[in-house]
């Protein structure tokens, strides 16, 4: 999958760094604070229409999370009551890290149209890794197991997966796919 952050327009674009997330809460990116305050679903996206606002929220929520300030992705996800906001909640809880209350919204998204791409670019990422057993999943799985994949960022955190890197990517992905989904759904392209 080719993310391409200058689809979503120069605002967004420019918020969304090369960065690799880390698992866990991270340290919020002061330096983008007054940006991403500033941000409006008007301005998020440029002028283009909106068709689907809570979609859209979840593209602010996104925003906030990608530079680590939890309880702003929070305070919007919360209030997001689809499945895409539950899919946001439950990042932000799994990097929390309240890996139970993640599962919980988890079990909110019990389909999402990027579970198989995402479990093909999972087993993609892993085709030359070394992988131990809490990670193995990642290899085999045919459609995107939210709850197992909290299982590892756990284990990762616990010591008891060597794992972090692929872990690592594979949460970047699952960033990038939901934010496109959500984005196009906003914009009425889906």
């Amino acid at each position: 999958m080719a993310f391409e952050k200058a689809a979503f327009g120069p605002e967004i674009a420019g918020l969304i760094t090369d960065r690799l997330p880390v698992l866990g809460p991270g340290s919020p990116d002061a330096a983008m604070r007054q940006r991403l305050a500033a941000l409006t679903v008007d301005k998020a996206f440029g002028g283009r229409s909106v068709a689907d606002r809570e979609a859209a929220q979840c593209c602010l929520s996104a925003l906030w999370l990608w530079h680590d300030f939890l309880d702003e992705s929070h305070r919007i996800s919360q209030e997001t009551e689809t499945i895409d906001g539950s899919y946001w909640h439950g990042i932000m809880h799994r990097r929390e890290p309240d890996y139970g209350n993640a599962k919980y919204w988890f079990r909110r998204v019990p389909r999402h149209a990027i579970f198989e791409p995402l479990a093909v670019a999972a087993r993609e990422q892993t085709t030359a890794a070394q992988l131990d057993e809490p990670a193995k999943f990642l290899a085999a799985q045919k459609s995107w197991d939210a709850f197992r994949f909290v299982d590892l960022c756990e284990g990762i955190a616990r010591g008891r997966s060597q794992c972090e890197q692929i872990a690592r990517e594979i949460a970047r992905i699952e960033w990038q796919l939901l934010f496109d989904h959500c984005y196009r759904q906003a914009v009425g392209a889906l």
